[in-house]
């Protein structure tokens, strides 16, 4: 396994999608705009690329998809969502929904991690919760599975 596609690499590439979402939330960023300015960043070089590239684009494109999966899981308004409690779940339902390879503790473990670092003083709480009800949607099998 090289460096851009380990473990580490992988968590990078979200955490630099995250960076990204976030931006396109309050700066209105289209997806070229976004990949510009994140592809020219120092980090950029130590993240899984394929995985960011892949991810902001799927989640860009499918936005609103993701966010009626969302609002299923959640117990208020989306426009209520602190920005980064949104970018990590919406991160966390297009893996849940669409990287099966990925298993759903894996994802949901990612998200709370995510929400620790760059979230609110508890909001991995929220986080963990909203992506446990996703993964009750989107992963049954998996879950009824034991796996």
């Amino acid at each position: 396994m090289t460096a851009k596609t380990s473990t580490g690499a992988r968590t990078r590439a979200r955490e630099l999608a995250l960076q990204a979402l976030y931006q396109k939330q309050i700066a209105d960023h289209d997806l070229n705009e976004l990949k510009r300015q994140f592809h020219e960043q120092v980090a950029y070089d130590r993240v899984d690329q394929a995985f960011f590239d892949e991810t902001l684009c799927a989640i860009v494109k499918g936005e609103d998809e993701l966010a009626d999966i969302i609002d299923r899981c959640i117990d208020r308004p989306r426009d209520h969502l602190d920005p980064v409690e949104y970018g990590v779940l919406l991160i966390g339902t297009y893996e849940l929904s669409s990287r099966i390879e990925i298993p759903y503790r894996v994802v949901i473990n990612e998200g709370v991690n995510l929400a620790k670092r760059f979230g609110a003083l508890d909001g991995h709480k929220y986080i963990n919760a909203c992506l446990d009800k996703a993964a009750q949607e989107l992963r049954k099998i998996e879950i009824e599975g034991g796996l």
